[in-house]
C-alpha cells in the first residue's frame, strides 16, 4: 500500500495533470501533452523541466527526419510522489465526508 504524503511540487493543477497524463502512458510525446493539457511549448518546457529536476521525470530528445521529437515518462520516483499524493487526497477527501448517523 502507497503511504499517503502531500506533494507540493506536483499538487498545482497543471503539474497534477501532467503528471497523472503521464502516469497514463510508458512515454508520452511533447505534441501529445501540449494537446493534452492545452498548454503552449514554453509552459509544458517549463513544467518538465522542474518534474525533472525533481528527479520525477525523465525526458529523452530524438531526431526525426529533420525534426527535434521530445517525449516525456514518470520515473519511479515520480510514480512514487504521485501515487502518495493521490493516497493523501483520497485520505483528505475521506475525512471530510459526512458522518453517517445511526438510525434513530
Amino acid at each position: 500500500m502507497t503511504k499517503a504524503r502531500f506533494d507540493e511540487l506536483i499538487h498545482p493543477s497543471t503539474r497534477l495533470s501532467l503528471v497523472a497524463t503521464l502516469a497514463a502512458a510508458d512515454w508520452a510525446e511533447f505534441a501529445f501533452l501540449k494537446d493534452r493539457l492545452g498548454l503552449s511549448d514554453s509552459a509544458l518546457s517549463k513544467q518538465l523541466t522542474t518534474l525533472e529536476e525533481a528527479g520525477y521525470v525523465a525526458t529523452e530528445r530524438r531526431l526525426s527526419g529533420n525534426r527535434r521529437k521530445v517525449r516525456a515518462r514518470l520515473t519511479s520516483a515520480g510514480r512514487g510522489a504521485f501515487d502518495g499524493h493521490i493516497a493523501a487526497l483520497r485520505a483528505i477527501v475521506a475525512g471530510a465526508a459526512p458522518s453517517e448517523s445511526p438510525p434513530a
